[in-house]
C-alpha cells in the first residue's frame, strides 16, 4: 500500500504528504479521520488538529513558527500561514545531553594518497591558484596547456581555480581570501600546486608565500608575473617540474579514520529532513565512530535548532564558542539591517519548507547524533576528530568552499531541487526525493528518495558507505566527471 504521509515525531501536530494529495482525500493519523481542505504538494505540510492564531507548529518535535491566523485540521500549512519565531541575539544555557551512539568500529579502508607531513589525500590533482584575479587568464591558460601536454596521465586532474579577489581589499576580507587560498595550496587532494602572483597586489606573493607557513617546496611553486619575461613558459617549466613529482604518486590502503567529510545541503524540499539529511547523519554517526571527522557549517541555517547543537557540545569551552558562532553570525545580519528569519528561498518554499527554523531543523540532522568536538572560524583548518562546526553563510559555493579549505576531503550535499555545482573537492549530490535523481542522472550520484519508499535507512546507508569508500579510492562524482569546479571567497565589507 502506498504511503501517503508522514507524521515525523509523536508530538507533532502537523505531518508531511509524501505524494501529492488531492482536496478532499480521507487520511488517518493516529486515529483521527483528517479531510484534507486543500491540495497538499508532496513535500508540503498538513493540519492535524484546529489551531488559534498565534500558536505554535510543530515539526520534528520543535516549534517550526507559529500561525499567522487560525487554521483548520486538514489545511495546507505552507509559508502563507506559519510564520517564523526567531528573533536577535538570544542568552543560552547549557544543558549537556548524554550521547551514546553504541556504533560499532569495522576495519574499513579506502585508496589514498599519503602525503609527506602524514596527511592522506582522496585525490592527485595538479591545481593552478591565483593569488589575485587579475592574473587569472594566465592561470586558464597554463591549465589548458598543460592538460593537452600531458593528456593528465599519473593524476586525476589539472584545474585552475580563477577568483576575483586579492586586491582592492581590507581587513577581514583580505584576510579571508588569504586563509581561503593557504588552505588549498596545503590541500592533501592536491599533488601539486602553482601558485600564480602579479606582483603588486594586496596579497602580495612573498608574504603570502611566508602565511603559508611550512610546505612541500617539490610539490608547490611560485610565480611572480611582474618578475618573469614570458610568464607563460616560466609558468609551464614549473608546472612540468611540480608534475613529475605528482604523476609518480600511488594510492594506498588507509583507513576510513583518516576521511574527512563536510556536509552541506542546498535546494533543500520538504524531503530533506525525511531521508536525505538523516541518511547523511547516520552516516556521519557511523564515520565518527570509525575515528573518522564530519564539518557542519552554514550557520544561518542551524539558526532554529541552534540549542540541539550547543547541548551536544563536550564540554562548557565548545558550547561557549557555539554561542559565539551564532550570535556573531546573527549580528552580521542584524548589522547591515537584514532579519535573522530571512531565509528560506523561494525554491525552499515550492520544496514545502516554511520557515529557518523548518530548514534548520531538517539542516542539522546531517550532523547526526555525534558530540561537538571542535568549533572553527572561518578559514580555520581542522584540529581535532570527530563532528567539527564551522563558521560559513549558506551560500552553497562559498559554504563548499569553506568545507574543503578546513581539510575536508569531500562535500556530502544533499538536495530536493537540484544543482550541478562543485567546488574544489569532490562535490557528491544526494537526491532527497526520487523524481530529481530520475529526472537529473547527470547532476545526481546517490538518491537517498527511496527511504520513503521501499527501503530501509540501514540498507541504504549500508549502500551509503559503500559508495563513499569507492569515492574516496577515486570513482569520480558527477561535478568531476564535467568539470564543474569552482571556488567562491566569503566577502563583507567593501571593495576599494
Amino acid at each position: 500500500m502506498e504511503t501517503k504521509y508522514l507524521k515525523i515525531n509523536p508530538a507533532d501536530n502537523v505531518a508531511v504528504a509524501i505524494v501529492d494529495l488531492p482536496a478532499g482525500e480521507q487520511i488517518i493519523v493516529d486515529g483521527a479521520n483528517i479531510v484534507l481542505n486543500q491540495a497538499v504538494p508532496a513535500g508540503h505540510k498538513f493540519a492535524l488538529k484546529d489551531f488559534a492564531q498565534g500558536e505554535d507548529v510543530i515539526k520534528y518535535g520543535y516549534p517550526i513558527g507559529h500561525t499567522a491566523a487560525a487554521a483548520s485540521q486538514g489545511d495546507w500549512m505552507n509559508e502563507d500561514n506559519i510564520k517564523t519565531n526567531l528573533e536577535g541575539l538570544l542568552d543560552y544555557t547549557y544543558s549537556p545531553v548524554d550521547v551514546n551512539l553504541d556504533i560499532p568500529a569495522q576495519e574499513l579502508t579506502f585508496k589514498g594518497y599519503r602525503r609527506a607531513n602524514g596527511e592522506v589525500g582522496i585525490r592527485n590533482e595538479v591545481w593552478i591558484i591565483p593569488t589575485v584575479g587579475c592574473v587569472n587568464g594566465i592561470a586558464n591558460q597554463l591549465a589548458d596547456a598543460l592538460r593537452r601536454e600531458t593528456n593528465e596521465a599519473g593524476v586525476d586532474a589539472i584545474v585552475a581555480y580563477p577568483h576575483n579577489y586579492g586586491c582592492s581589499q581590507l581587513g577581514d576580507d583580505h584576510e579571508n581570501t588569504k586563509k581561503i587560498l593557504r588552505d588549498m595550496v596545503l590541500h592533501p587532494n592536491a599533488g601539486a600546486v602553482l601558485v600564480v602572483g602579479l606582483g603588486c597586489e594586496n596579497n602580495q606573493p612573498d608574504v603570502f608565500e611566508e602565511f603559508i607557513g611550512e610546505y612541500d617546496k617539490s610539490r608547490v611553486k611560485f610565480m611572480v608575473t611582474q618578475k618573469v619575461g614570458d610568464e607563460f613558459e616560466e609558468g609551464m617549466k614549473l608546472l612540468r617540474e611540480v608534475y613529475a613529482v605528482a604523476s609518480k604518486d600511488e594510492r594506498v590502503d588507509v583507513p576510513l579514520a583518516e576521511l574527512r567529510v563536510g556536509l552541506k545541503c542546498g535546494g533543500s524540499d520538504g524531503f530533506s529532513g525525511i531521508t536525505a539529511n538523516p541518511l547523511l547523519g547516520v552516516f556521519s554517526d557511523f564515520l565518527i565512530a570509525q575515528g573518522g571527522t564530519s564539518v557542519l557549517t552554514e550557520v544561518p541555517e542551524m539558526f532554529g535548532a541552534e540549542t540541539i547543537l550547543m547541548n551536544r557540545c563536550r564540554n562548557k569551552n565548545l558550547f561557549n564558542e557555539t554561542v559565539t558562532l551564532i550570535n556573531d553570525f546573527k549580528e552580521y545580519f542584524l548589522s547591515h539591517g537584514e532579519p535573522v528569519g530571512e531565509n528560506p528561498s523561494p525554491g525552499n518554499k515550492a520544496g514545502g519548507i516554511s520557515t529557518l527554523e523548518d530548514k534548520a531543523l531538517g539542516c542539522t540532522q546531517k550532523c547526526g547524533k555525534s558530540l561537538v568536538e571542535g568549533v572553527m572560524g572561518y578559514g580555520d583548518r581542522l584540529q581535532v576528530k570527530g563532528l567539527n562546526l564551522l563558521s560559513a553563510p549558506g551560500n552553497d559555493l562559498v559554504a563548499a568552499t569553506a568545507l574543503a579549505s578546513c581539510g575536508c576531503h569531500i562535500v556530502l550535499f544533499t538536495t530536493g531541487r537540484g544543482t550541478p555545482f562543485g567546488t574544489y573537492v569532490p562535490t557528491m549530490k544526494i537526491s532527497t526525493n526520487s523524481a530529481l535523481a530520475h529526472n537529473k542522472p547527470g547532476w545526481i550520484d546517490f538518491n537517498a528518495g527511496v527511504i520513503v519508499e521501499n527501503e530501509s535507512m540501514e540498507s541504504t546507508c549500508n549502500r551509503f558507505i559503500d559508495y563513499i569508500i569507492r569515492v574516496a579510492s577515486g570513482e569520480l562524482v558527477n561535478n568531476e566527471k564535467k568539470g564543474y569546479r569552482e571556488i567562491a571567497i566569503f566577502k563583507t565589507g567593501v571593495t576599494l
